[in-house]
């Protein structure tokens, strides 16, 4: 194993002060009792009861999570269909259109799709708001999808589902009972990628959303256009907190589940009494 140096340390030192300094300061300053954010004037919760009342913030925040929750649901399904398609159809006319459609998107800068999407809208006179928003997010996050299903179906060992076929079960159930449950974190790192992009997307949506509808992102990037404000610090770090009590779950699960299936392995090897 290689000592580190000084160098590498002092690199390391940097880059997490470069990437999480920020976010610290301005948990800091979310408690600060001043209207000015570069101004210290004590400690104060004030604008975490200023956000709650703000009844803009929260309603785009409601409509950032009912467009979530609903697109990466109907792209893991969409994602799911075209990854089993690509992987077990073989060769079948029109496959590398298919394909190609299905990582377009990937590619495909966010302007471009938020604006051909838009004109698309507009052609078939269709209201922008939730479900034009819904109907974008779907689009580009299906393909993410796709790509982490694929990966793991491609290494999927057949013989389970033969052997289910053999033992009377129909391609249906032999997909449910079989493969889907062991392709099953797979789907869910699927949705909770699609998830979190369409948490994050303000381009796509800036084009997509009506009067009606505004997300989160594209509230938070009209708000600091006129400053920064103490409630946005604050908004910040709620959501900050979110994402880090989420990635500790995740990685304590992750770990529990991994030791259990350890223990399984080490248990199936002791020889029978």
């Amino acid at each position: 194993m290689k000592r580190m140096t000084w160098f590498n340390v002092t690199s390391l030192t940097l880059g997490f002060a470069f990437l999480y300094l920020p976010m610290i300061i301005l948990v800091i300053y979310s408690f600060n009792a001043s209207k000015l954010v570069t101004v210290w004037a004590g400690f104060s919760t004030r604008w975490y009861g200023e956000l709650l009342q703000n009844e803009a913030f929260l309603n785009a925040a409601w409509v950032t999570l009912k467009v979530a929750v609903i697109s990466s649901s109907i792209a893991t399904v969409l994602g799911t269909m075209a990854a089993y398609v690509l992987v077990r159809g073989g060769r079948f006319m029109g496959r590398t259109l298919f394909s190609g459609m299905i990582y377009a998107p990937l590619v495909m800068p966010e302007v471009i799709t938020g604006l051909s999407l838009l004109l698309l809208f507009i052609g078939i006179g269709l209201d922008r708001g939730v479900l034009t928003i819904v109907l974008a997010h779907t689009t580009f996050s299906m393909c993410y999808v796709s790509v982490v299903v694929s990966s793991r179906l491609v290494s999927f060992d057949r013989s389970l589902e033969e052997a289910a076929l053999d033992l009377g079960s129909s391609p249906w159930e032999a997909f449910r009972l079989v493969t889907l449950p062991i392709i099953a974190p797979a789907v869910i790192s699927g949705w909770l990628l699609a998830f979190t992009l369409s948490l994050d997307d303000l381009v796509i949506a800036s084009f997509t959303a009506g009067p009606s509808a505004t997300t989160l992102p594209i509230k938070i990037f009209s708000a600091v256009r006129l400053g920064v404000s103490p409630e946005i610090n604050a908004l910040s770090t709620i959501m900050i907190a979110i994402v880090t009590v989420g990635v500790i779950t995740a990685s304590l699960v992750s770990k529990r589940s991994s030791l259990r299936a350890q223990e399984e392995a080490r248990a199936a090897e002791r020889p029978a009494a």
